[in-house]
């Protein structure tokens, strides 16, 4: 299958998805409950929309196309309410978090569906290992070419969201030392991790050929790397965020991203190159493991820095660009956290609290569906 051209979207809208777990009320652990909780769901007012994703204990929810962080937030908060009330109708907690903290792959039922089930037929347990939880961002950009250099010039400040968005310290009833446990689950797929450094489609479009011949992938969505280009949306899509605790938290990821690509559109303050590169691995490590308090290495200097200083001083560069796009309250937010802790921070408050696991998850459930 060729790939597709690339459609041209109004640059800098926005589109936000979120991976839902879904729960028991009374033992907290994960509850196979889509198909029961989508067919409450059939006849919801708004523009957003609730889908199945690949085990029956999760569901993804996407907004229209947004512009603004009121507006995006006011859809989160609308899409929350709803499917709140859903939620209790049928006894099923809804919570954030990029892993439930204490659930067994093993036990997790793949949704049915031809495309799930491909994937379970392939890749064997770790479909159901992938029974975890992101936030995927998507950004309007006005053709291919843009698409792929906003793509790798973001590349420097993804450990900015692996670290604001952790949410999953805790996998099978254990604390395992990261702020983002997630995107280890994630790092297991062989077509996981970074896109490969071409700035043309046409390039891009040769590379897919040379993939797709292979039969190692058969359209776009066989990639799960980190950032990828979609096409038929006409958007870049990050990928590395865990879903937050909050819908509010989720809004000001986005628009930090939204604010980050207009200051890199306009200003282009450097030329993404591969070697930026040689660091990836090591900085996203780093904020995987160790959330704001890791090190990350600039590709151009050599120099290590603090990663929570680097958001600071990002923030500050794209500050006159979230004013533009009325986002300031959203990149405030972000800063103010930069103090207060992510959600992994607050998840291990709650266990330290005394707090057993299924407590830790009602907790959790509480803090999504109070909005």
């Amino acid at each position: 299958m060729p790939l597709e051209a690339f459609k041209s979207s109004e640059p800098l809208t926005m589109g936000v998805e979120l991976e839902l777990q879904l729960v028991g009320t009374l033992d907290f652990d994960l509850a196979p409950r889509a198909e029961d909780l989508l067919r409450e769901l059939q006849q919801h007012t708004g523009t957003w929309d609730v889908k199945p994703e690949i085990t029956r204990s999760m569901i993804e929810i996407g907004t229209s196309i947004q512009r603004e962080h009121a507006p995006l937030q006011a859809e989160l908060h609308d899409l929350c309410r709803q499917l709140s009330r859903a939620g209790r109708k049928i006894n099923v907690g809804i919570a954030g978090g990029g892993t439930h903290p204490f659930q067994h792959w093993s036990e997790q039922q793949i949704f049915p569906t031809e495309r799930f089930r491909y994937i379970s037929e392939l890749y064997g347990y770790l479909a159901k290992q992938f029974t975890v939880f992101g936030q995927h961002v998507h950004i309007g950009v006005p053709g291919g070419d843009d698409a792929l250099w906003l793509l790798h010039a973001l590349s420097r400040y993804v450990p900015h969201f692996i670290a604001l968005s952790a949410s999953s310290p805790f996998v099978q009833g254990v604390d395992t030392g990261f702020h983002s446990a997630r995107l280890n689950s994630v790092f297991a797929f062989p077509l996981s991790g970074r896109a490969p450094f071409v700035l043309a489609w046409d390039d891009f479009g040769a590379f897919f050929d040379k993939m797709t011949s292979t039969g190692v992938v058969q359209s776009m969505k066989d990639f799960y790397w980190d950032i990828r280009p979609k096409p038929e949306y006409g958007t870049i899509e990050l990928r590395v965020c865990d879903t937050p605790l909050t819908v509010d938290r989720a809004a000001d990821l986005a628009c930090y991203l939204q604010s980050l690509a207009r200051w890199l559109r306009e200003e282009q303050p450097f030329q993404p190159e591969e070697d930026d590169y040689l660091v990836y691995a090591f900085n996203r490590f780093q904020a995987c493991r160790f959330g704001l308090d890791g090190e990350i290495v600039d590709p151009k200097t050599k120099q290590r820095q603090k990663l929570r200083d680097d958001i600071l001083r990002t923030l500050a560069r794209v500050a006159e660009h979230a004013l533009d796009l009325k986002s300031l309250a959203a990149n405030d937010a972000i800063r103010d956290s930069l103090f207060a802790g992510n959600d992994a921070s607050w998840l291990r408050r709650q266990r330290a609290g005394g707090l057993p696991m299924p407590a830790v998850v009602e907790a959790a459930s509480r803090r999504w569906m109070t909005k």
